[in-house]
C-alpha cells in the first residue's frame, strides 16, 4: 500500500487506540487521521475474530460494528475508499452511508453485516427508526472531522446517536480543530479521551506555502486567471464562500481557455460525485469551483494549488481549504484573494494560525488581458442548458402519426399519416356540427320528446308554465325602451331645480340673519 513510516498522528494514536482507550485527536487535515483510527480498529477487530485477547476487542460477535459519524458525503466515501484498501485480502467489509443514494442499498448491506458503517448523521438516523440499524451493536465509535459536524448543526444528533450505543464502546473524535463542545460532548457521555494534540502554530501543514493578493474585488476574477495561468498548476482547487459563485466562476474560467467543474451543494449527489471522478482522472478538467461542502472529504494528491477566491469567515476553515494541497508531504501552494471586504477574515486567521501571510504583487506583464468577463445570470442559465444538451445523445426521428406502436404493444400501423381534417378510421366520431344526437339524448333523460333531429322538443307541462309566463307578463308594465333600466333615476337625484336652488338660497340667508341678530 505504499505506507513506508508512520506520520505524527498516527504514532502518537496507534498504540492508544490498540489498548482499548477512547481518544481525542488533533491534527491538521492531510496528516494521515483516518489512517490513524482504521488501522488500529481493523487489527482489534481481526485479533477477536482469531480469539486473541491482546489488543482485541472482548466479546465481539458476528453482527457488532464499528461506527464511523462523518459531516459530509465526500468524506463518507473518502473514509470507505480508505477502509477497503486497508481490508483488501481480509473477511472485513464496510458500507457508506448517506443521503443522495440508494436507500434499499444500504438497508440490505446492513441487513447482511457489515464491519465497517461510515455515515452522515440525519440518514444513519433515518435507518434506525427504520429498524434498520441497531445501535446495540456497536463496539466502537469515530467522529471524524467532528469540529464540522457542531458546525453544520448535528450536535443533536451526534448526541442522538451517543445515547443508544453501549456504554462500554471505545470512543474515538478526530478533527483539525479540537473546540469546547466537542470535548464537553465526549465528557458529558462518559468517555475519558487521551488527548493527542499538535501545537497552534502547527495548525497548518508545513509543507504549505500559503500568501496572498491584495486586490480590489471587481479585479479578483483577473487575478485568478492569471494565477493559473502563469503557475500551470496540475491541479487545482478555487474556493468560494457562496453557492452561486460556483457556477459562475467555473464558466469564467472555461471561457477563457481553462476547463473547469463546479461542485456545491446545489447539485445532486450523483451530479457531485460524477464531478469528482472526472476531477480525480486528472484529465483536462484539471480545475474544481468548490464551496466548503468540498473542503472537507477531498483526499486527492495531485492538487498542487489552492485559491480562495473569497476569505472564508471561520479561521478554522481556512486551515481545511489550503489542507487539500500538500497531501502525503508534497509541496503545495495556497494563494489567497483579499480585498477590503476579507481584511476583517484575514485578521482571523492570522490570529489563529500565528503567522503573517505574506504579501505578493503582480506586475504588470503577468496581468490577464483581453479576456472574456464574469458571465451574468441569463448568460449562466443559457450555458446550462447548452452544456446539458450536448450531453445528451442525438435525438431519434418523430414517428409518423401512422407509424406509431398502437399502445396495447402491436405491430405499427401501416399506412400514410392523417391529414388534419380527415376522420379517424378507429371510430366514427361525428364532427361537432353533426353532434344533434347529445341533444336528444338529453331530451329525454329529462323526460321531453324530440321532434326529431335538429329540433328542440319542449317540455311536458310547457302549456302550464306558459299560462305562468302569460300572467306575469300581464302584470308587469311595459317598458318604454329597449335599454336596461337603471336603479334611479339620474335625473331625478343629480339634477338640481330652480324651485330647490331657490328654497336653499332662502334657509341660507335667513341662517345669516339670525346669526347677526
Amino acid at each position: 500500500m505504499g505506507f513506508e513510516e508512520c506520520t505524527p498522528i498516527q504514532e502518537q494514536s496507534i498504540p492508544i487506540i490498540l489498548e482499548g482507550k477512547d481518544l481525542a485527536g488533533l491534527a491538521q487535515t492531510g496528516t494521515g487521521k483516518t489512517g490513524a483510527f482504521l488501522i488500529p480498529l481493523i487489527e482489534r477487530i481481526l485479533r477477536a475474530q482469531k480469539g486473541e485477547g491482546v489488543h482485541a476487542f472482548s466479546n465481539w460477535q458476528k453482527r457488532h460494528c464499528v461506527l464511523v459519524l462523518v459531516p459530509t458525503r465526500e468524506l463518507a466515501e473518502q473514509v470507505k475508499e480508505a477502509c477497503q484498501t486497508l481490508v483488501e485480502g481480509t473477511n472485513l467489509s464496510s458500507v457508506s452511508i448517506y443521503g443522495g443514494t440508494g436507500y434499499d442499498k444500504q438497508k440490505s448491506a446492513l441487513k447482511n453485516g457489515v464491519e465497517f458503517v461510515i455515515a452522515t448523521p440525519g440518514r444513519l438516523i433515518d435507518l434506525y427508526k427504520d429498524n434498520c440499524f441497531d445501535p446495540g451493536q456497536v463496539r466502537a465509535v469515530v467522529f471524524d472531522e467532528a469540529d464540522r459536524m457542531f458546525d453544520m448543526g448535528f450536535k443533536e444528533d451526534m448526541k442522538f446517536v451517543l445515547r443508544r450505543i453501549p456504554n462500554d464502546r471505545q470512543f474515538l473524535v478526530y478533527s483539525a480543530t479540537l473546540n469546547f463542545d466537542v470535548l464537553n460532548t465526549a465528557y458529558q457521555f462518559g468517555a475519558e479521551p487521551v488527548e493527542v494534540s499538535i501545537s497552534r502554530d502547527q495548525a497548518k501543514a508545513d509543507n504549505v506555502k500559503d500568501s496572498i493578493y491584495h486586490v480590489g474585488q471587481e479585479e479578483k476574477a483577473q487575478y485568478l486567471l492569471s494565477v493559473i495561468r502563469n503557475r500551470q498548476p496540475q491541479q487545482t482547487i478555487v474556493f468560494s464562500n457562496f453557492k452561486h459563485n460556483v457556477e459562475k466562476l467555473a464558466v469564467f474560467l472555461s471561457r477563457n481557455g481553462l476547463p473547469a467543474m463546479g461542485i456545491s451543494s446545489l447539485l445532486s449527489q450523483v451530479q457531485r460525485n460524477r464531478v469528482m471522478e472526472q476531477f480525480k482522472n486528472e484529465n483536462q478538467m484539471n480545475i474544481l469551483v468548490a464551496t466548503d461542502v468540498a473542503a472537507r472529504g477531498l483526499d486527492i494528491l495531485g492538487v498542487d494549488l489552492v485559491v480562495n477566491y473569497d476569505l472564508p469567515d471561520d479561521a478554522e476553515n481556512y486551515v481545511h481549504r489550503i489542507g487539500r494541497t500538500g497531501r502525503a508531504n508534497q509541496e503545495g501552494v495556497a494563494i489567497s484573494l483579499v480585498s477590503d471586504r476579507d481584511v476583517e477574515a484575514l485578521q482571523r486567521i492570522e490570529a489563529f494560525t500565528g503567522v503573517k501571510l505574506e504579501a505578493l504583487w503582480m506586475e504588470e506583464e503577468d496581468l490577464a488581458k483581453d479576456f472574456q468577463p464574469l458571465p451574468e445570470e441569463r448568460e449562466l442559465k443559457t450555458f446550462s442548458k447548452s452544456r446539458s444538451s450536448n450531453s445528451k445523445g442525438p435525438k431519434g426521428k418523430k414517428p409518423q402519426g401512422g407509424d406509431r406502436k398502437d399502445r396495447s404493444g402491436g405491430k405499427p400501423k401501416s399506412g400514410k399519416p392523417q391529414k388534419p381534417n380527415q376522420k379517424s378510421e378507429r371510430s366514427d366520431r361525428p364532427d361537432r356540427g353533426d353532434r344533434n344526437d347529445r341533444s336528444e339524448h338529453r331530451d329525454r333523460k329529462r323526460g321531453r320528446k324530440s321532434d326529431g333531429p335538429g329540433k328542440k322538443s319542449a317540455p311536458k307541462n310547457a302549456n302550464k308554465n306558459s299560462k305562468k309566463n302569460a300572467n306575469k307578463k300581464s302584470s308587469v308594465p311595459a317598458k318604454s325602451s329597449s335599454k336596461k333600466s337603471l336603479r334611479f333615476d339620474p335625473n331625478k337625484y343629480g339634477k338640481k331645480t330652480e324651485s330647490s336652488n331657490a328654497s336653499l338660497g332662502k334657509k341660507v340667508s335667513g341662517f345669516i340673519k339670525k346669526l347677526f341678530q
